[in-house]
């Protein structure tokens, strides 16, 4: 059976790829909500992958390794904490030397190449988790079996830009849409060859 790749994007209205302050995006809560279990805690069992930007793996480690839980965190966070920590990471990078982080690997190189050898390793599915440079070479080079929009309700104006030219149109293929408690939309697309 061959891994599938999912992207995962978080974006603005405009396509930044950016994490403003909203209407109640800080508001801490003591269970997850249904769109993070639909993204991440229902994928736990399947997902034996993350690969990241090394920008996005720095933020992850930062925020979401085991190290960074405190005792007043939510159950959800340690959760989290736990699937991240114990899955292969692939950080993507010409300048880290040390992870710092248990089970990870830093790569450099072609990115088509890297998820081409990563699908044909033994393990479960595959996410790419990254920004805007990372999602727009997989999107690009359509390396990614679907994609999942995290979309907030900002229209932002500055940040990195997911979108830039391409040299062909990409259509993919709505399979759902979740809508979120603060104004948030979860789009799911199937890539098409």
């Amino acid at each position: 059976m061959t891994r599938k790749i999912t992207a995962n994007i978080y974006m603005t209205l405009d396509g930044r790829g950016v994490f403003p302050k909203y209407p109640g995006s800080d508001r801490t809560m003591r269970t997850a909500n249904a769109l993070f279990r639909h993204m991440w805690i229902s994928r736990y069992d399947d997902v034996t992958t993350v690969v990241m930007g090394r920008r996005s793996f720095l933020g992850h480690r930062r925020v979401w390794s085991g190290k960074a839980r405190k005792p007043s965190d939510p159950k959800y966070f340690f959760d989290y904490s736990h699937f991240l920590d114990r899955v292969d990471k692939v950080c993507l990078s010409n300048q880290l030397k040390e992870p710092g982080w248990e089970n990870t690997r830093i790569l450099k190189g072609d990115l088509a190449q890297i998820l081409t050898k990563l699908k044909r390793e033994k393990g479960g599915n595959i996410i790419v988790e990254g920004g805007p440079r990372l999602v727009q070479e997989v999107l690009r080079h359509r390396l990614a079996d679907d994609y999942w929009f995290f979309v907030m309700p900002v229209v932002y104006g500055r940040g990195p830009r997911y979108w830039s030219k391409m040299k062909e149109q990409n259509t993919l293929k709505l399979l759902e849409v979740k809508h979120g408690e603060d104004g948030e939309l979860l789009l799911h697309y199937e890539g098409i060859p």
